[in-house]
């Protein structure tokens, strides 16, 4: 991830592979992979945790260069990368470092921040800090890639204090073991927009519990004239924007917002449209 306290991500990082492989309607991979295979490299990555979007676009023969603070999930990135081809691991370059504040004296074709790490930023000055830091490393003609959710408001204030299961997995053991995932929201902000609750894992042989883990989870929400303000601020606008990751249309209808993002020409007015997709 992209920043807050690198050990809260310690429980999260562990189950991270696993229970995303299982996801079946995570989708975002293949689109990342194809703007990278589209873009060309090198690519950068900011806040690339365990290397799930990462690796594939390594095995594409595209040289990629990963950044996160988080020491546990670029533990789990570096052991994921072992077990790689020797030119797989020869594209990709580990850095540890936080997305506000990460300068590298190379530019990239390509800077992406997939799977919301944006909405771990809670404020407008950290927001801007991480599109700058993207920004920073675009090159000449590089485009900005980066997701983030479409907010529910009716949704938001619900379910306070609630579990709700949302992934369930096997691990391939002896004997067989289910993980089961629940959110558990325990406050929201209007004012700050942000939502606060924990993950509570649970591991079962058979129906007997044998291990229950939490990690704590904190995400920032964004509408859209917010994220335009903030393109703004960091010298970014679009020139594409998806409502989902199959490149619809972003409209009423919309559960993600996906940007493609250029850098701002200074000697050119701004315009408020986008070219489209």
């Amino acid at each position: 991830m992209g920043t807050g306290e690198p050990d809260s991500y310690e429980i999260l990082s562990s189950h991270y592979d696993s229970g995303y492989c299982s996801k079946q309607d995570l989708v975002d991979a293949p689109f990342y992979v194809d703007v990278a295979r589209k873009c060309g490299g090198p690519v950068l990555e900011i806040a690339c945790g365990t290397g799930r979007v990462l690796l594939p676009i390594a095995r594409e023969g595209i040289e990629i260069e990963g950044v996160d603070n988080s020491g546990a999930m670029l533990r789990i990135l570096r052991r994921n990368l072992e077990r790689e081809p020797r030119e797989v691991r020869e594209r990709v370059t580990i850095h540890d470092g936080d997305m506000r504040a990460f300068r590298l004296e190379r530019k990239f074709q390509l800077v992406t921040i997939p799977f919301r790490p944006l909405q771990h930023m809670y404020n407008v000055q950290d927001q801007v800090a991480a599109l700058t830091t993207a920004a920073f490393h675009a090159g000449e003609g590089g485009r900005v890639v980066f997701d983030v959710f479409f907010p529910n408001f009716e949704g938001i204030p619900t379910n306070i204090g609630k579990e709700i299961l949302d992934l369930e997995w096997t691990i391939d053991a002896k004997p067989p073991k289910v993980v089961r995932r629940y959110f558990r929201k325990k406050s929201y902000d209007k004012i700050q927009q942000t939502l606060s609750g924990e993950f509570v894992f649970r591991t079962y042989e058979g129906d007997k519990l044998i291990l229950e883990e939490t990690g704590p989870l904190k995400m920032s929400y964004y509408t859209y004239q917010q994220m335009r303000a903030l393109f703004l601020l960091a010298g970014l606008e679009p020139e594409e924007e998806y409502g989902s990751f199959r490149r619809e249309p972003l409209d009423n209808a919309s559960q993600e917002m996906i940007f493609v993002l250029k850098k701002l020409d200074p000697c050119k007015p701004h315009t408020s449209g986008v070219r489209g997709n």
